[in-house]
Formats: structure tokens, sequence, C-alpha cells
């Protein structure tokens, strides 16, 4: 498995060069779904599948994408109810961790790539999904190196929908209200984050009640201080969590928290109301990965973002590297009562996936194969500068929570959550990282 990750990570840039060349050049040809509202045959026995997903905001495009494709589903095969159980990304882990504990997952779920997703694989939770991406080319469909990361001795257990990098949104209307520059330096970035306060308006946003989101700005600074692969140096035991880059990276956050670089109260927002503040207009800047770019061009501040990479950290890192996100995978119950019908489920669903993200306009870093000119579509400016991003990515990195075990992660988010409530000393926040590492790695 951890070859299979390194060699996803190489393979990263080609995948981004897929997604480029895919999106251009031809005008959508993908073929309609089959939307055909039909009825019931009487031979066939009702069936209810329940499925969880990341998705719970309602008003989000990414919601309404899956929901449109489940309606279309449920539509085309009326014996068969599909019963959404949308939930935010910490809940939704904590829920489907109770269930399959005690073996009532539902039929269709969301796990982590890699290491995040390895118990329920070694568990025998989840049901390989190898039949169904032979099926009518679906598994021809996914970028290049994508499915590595939920392979395991041959097998895909899940299917990703993404595959996105992070940056940093920001309102052009709010920078040049306080006269502030795009920040090309981690030090830049505090200044602004300073200028933004003092003309009271949210420097930057963050939704820490869900632990992911601070980690995933943290791991940026690790990034640019420590350079690609640490973690991986770290779980091969070359390198540990005292080592002085991990240390410093854990005082620079501690810096932009201190500096109020992110808004009052940071762990009490999720994801959804943390993006809010955002796309509302409230804040100047947003952390996140490129799959939040369809939100931007549904909102009130639609024509007004833009976007630039995490900056340089004392002059270390290349701005050209970023956190690379392999997304999360729709897996399915190895034990589900209706696992065939589960597979036709997910496999109408990843089919159609591409092509109706590309019309809500929210295919911007899809994990399949986009047939489509984001251009001639109508995308923003803003899609087509993220796009332009894409291009210039020479690598990076994977988030904590997809590289190391469950237990060193939950200490991890608890760490980095703490960060922002007390003044911990670094190497105290580095000594629970190894300590945690060596109790769970003998």
């Amino acid at each position: 498995m951890k070859q299979a990750k390194r060699k996803s990570v190489l393979l990263f840039m080609f995948c981004l060069i897929l997604v480029l060349t895919a999106c251009s050049g031809n005008n959508g040809t993908t073929e309609q779904p089959d939307t055909t509202k039909k009825e019931v045959e009487p031979s066939k026995k009702q069936i209810t599948l329940t499925f969880q997903n990341h998705y719970p905001d309602a008003t989000d495009v990414q919601h309404k994408v899956m929901q449109q494709i489940t309606d279309d589903y449920m539509a085309a095969n009326p014996h068969i109810k599909v019963e959404v159980d949308s939930l935010n990304i910490d809940q939704q882990k904590i829920k489907l961790k109770t269930q399959a504990a005690s073996n009532d997952m539902p039929d269709i779920t969301v796990v982590n790539a890699a290491a995040q997703m390895a118990p329920f694989v070694e568990g025998g939770k989840l049901a390989s999904l190898n039949d169904i991406l032979e099926r009518d080319g679906l598994g021809e469909s996914f970028h290049s190196g994508i499915l590595d990361y939920y392979t395991f001795d041959d097998n895909v257990y899940a299917l990703p929908d993404g595959n996105n990098i992070a940056v940093i949104y920001y309102n052009k209307e709010l920078f040049e209200q306080a006269g502030v520059a795009i920040p090309a330096t981690y030090d830049d970035l505090i200044k602004a984050a300073e200028t933004f306060n003092s003309k009271k308006i949210i420097p930057m946003v963050v939704g820490e009640k869900e632990t992911w989101t601070g980690s995933y700005f943290f791991m940026n600074i690790l990034l640019r201080l420590a350079g690609p692969g640490y973690l991986n140096d770290v779980q091969n035991k070359t390198k540990d969590f005292m080592d002085p880059a991990f240390i410093e990276s854990v005082a620079k956050f501690r810096q932009f928290i201190e500096a109020k670089g992110f808004q009052e109260g940071a762990t009490s927002y999720d994801y959804d109301s943390a993006e809010s503040l955002f796309t509302s207009g409230q804040a100047a800047m947003y952390f996140m990965g490129t799959w939040a770019t369809g939100a931007m061009d549904e909102a009130d501040v639609k024509g007004k973002v833009g976007v630039f990479p995490f900056p340089t950290v004392d002059g270390k890192g290349d701005p050209n590297e970023y956190m690379l996100g392999p997304g999360t995978g729709f897996a399915l119950a190895a034990n589900s009562e209706h696992l065939e019908e589960a597979k036709d489920f997910l496999h109408y669903f990843m089919t159609n996936y591409p092509k109706v993200s590309f019309d809500f306009k929210n295919a911007v870093g899809v994990a399949q194969v986009v047939q489509g000119d984001f251009v001639q579509a109508g995308y923003s400016q803003l899609a087509i500068d993220v796009l332009d991003i894409f291009k210039q990515v020479k690598g990076g990195d994977i988030a904590f929570d997809n590289t190391m075990d469950p237990s060193t992660t939950q200490t991890h988010l608890n760490s980095i959550q703490n960060l922002f409530v007390s003044s911990i000393p670094p190497e105290d926040t580095a000594r629970e990282h190894q300590n945690a590492f060596a109790a769970n790695n003998q």
C-alpha cells in the first residue's frame, strides 16, 4: 500500500495533465443518462438503499449534483428507493465507525483514502468494486493513479469523486478595499491578516469544528518547511515528529492564530458555516481544496473571487507544490443485504458523475475524465484560473489523515484544534504527536 501511495503521488502530475487535456477540445458529448421515469414492474421487489455521503448542505452545488444523480437513478429504477444520509465529514466518520463496529453500515458510504480506510478493508467491512469497474469501461474513466489510493491487494474498495489541490481563494473587492496585495510569503500572509483586522474584515475562515480543516492549513506550512514526503519518512522512522521542521511548523501555525488570522470562535464553525462567511462576502480569504470552486460561482461573491497558491514560509518551499487531494471515495458495505443493487447504483452514480458535475459547472477537480470545453460551457474566470494553476503543479503531499494510522491521526487533529484555544509550546505538541506515533507503530 505504501508503494502504491508513493506511486500515486508521482503520478499526480500526469493525472492533472489528463484533467486539462480531457477538459478541452470537445463540446460535452457524454452519453445522456436514462432519466425516464418508469413504472414499477409487479415482479420486482421494492428495495431501499441507504446512501451516506459528505454533502450536508442542500444549497451547495456538490449536494445538488449528488441529489440529481440519485433522483435520476430512482426514476429509472422505480423499485429502488435511495435514502440519503448527508453528514459533515467529522460526523460521518464517527457514525461510520460506530456502524462498522455493530455491523450496521449503510449500503453505500464514504471513506477517506489510503491509511484511513485500511481498518475497514482489513476488517472485511468493504466490498471489492473490481467487477463494476470492469463494467462499461467505468474503470477507464478515472484519471491514472487516482484509484491506487483506494486499492489494497489489487482490489479497489472505493471510488473517488475528486482529484484536487489546496489553494487560497480571496475576495478581490476586500483586498482592494484594504489595500492588501496577494501574499507571496507567510510573513505577508500574517501582515495581511493584521491589516484586514484593522479594517474590521475577517482575514481568513476555517471550519475547525471539523478538525481536518485546520490540519489541511497546517500541512501546507509543513510542506513548505519540511518538503514533500516528510510523513512517509516518519512512517519509515527515518525522521520523527521532534524534527525541527515540524516544531517550527507548529509555531508558524500558532503565529497565524495569534495574529487573529482566522475568524473568532473558529472551532465552533463547521465546514459549511465557515465557507458561508467567505461566500457571503464577509471574509477576505479561504484556504480550501479546489472542489470549493463551484460553490463560489453560485454565491454572493460570484465574479469577485481570485485564487493564489499557499506562499513560501521563511523563504522555503515551492509555491507550485500543493496539498494534493485524492478525495474521498464511495464504498459499499460488504455485508449489505442488497449488495448487487448497491453496486448497480454506484456504477450508475459514477458513470454519470462527470457529466452531471459538468452541467452544474462543478467539474473542476473531478477524479474522472470530463468530456466538455469549460470555456465554451461558460465556466467562470475563477474556474479557468484554477485550471491554469493545475498546469503549474509540480507535486506535493497528501493530507495527514490520508497518510497516518487513524489513532495517530486523531491525536494530530486534537492537537491542532487545541492550538486554537490554548498556548501550548510547539515542542509539547510535537512530543504529543511522537508519543502517539510510537504507541501506535511499535
